[in-house]
């Protein structure tokens, strides 16, 4: 019987230099780094997950991959994505590419079925969100919420 899909535990972006991604990135999120290898790779934590930018200044990122992060504040994320310059899609929606060419998405928390334990949550300082009603009602009808 094959394993089963439990979640993400890091996602890995190629940026041309790992010091100016960290710069750039730290512009827009809280960033807590994990640890670093180098130049060639830094590691930043979300609570139980990471993500891990490398080092690749040669090859660009193909058009259709990318990622998505969860975040506490989506609207504070456009805001400062506006007010940096840089391109978003339209509300509801908040995507972005970054200076690399990686095509990023941004989920609000409380919006989406993706949960972290109480203990996660509360060693984040970020207990006190609350899921929306649909987002609530997704996971009762996978039988994941009370």
């Amino acid at each position: 019987m094959p394993a089963r899909l439990l979640g993400v535990n890091h996602v890995a972006i190629e940026v041309g230099d790992i010091d100016e991604a960290l710069a750039w990135y730290g512009r827009f999120f809280v960033l807590e780094l994990r640890g670093r290898i180098g130049n060639s790779m830094a590691f930043v934590d979300m609570g139980d997950q990471f993500l891990a930018l490398a080092r690749n200044p040669s090859r660009p990122p193909d058009a259709e991959r990318h990622f998505g992060l969860v975040v506490d504040d989506k609207d504070a994320v456009r805001a400062a994505l506006t007010e940096a310059g840089v391109d978003v899609t339209r509300a509801p929606d908040l995507s972005f590419r970054d200076p690399w060419g990686n095509h990023v998405q941004v989920v609000g928390y409380r919006d989406i079925q993706f949960t972290k334990t109480p203990e996660v949550l509360r060693g984040m300082g970020i207990d006190a969100i609350e899921k929306t009603d649909k987002a609530l009602a997704e996971l009762r009808e996978k039988g994941l919420a009370g």
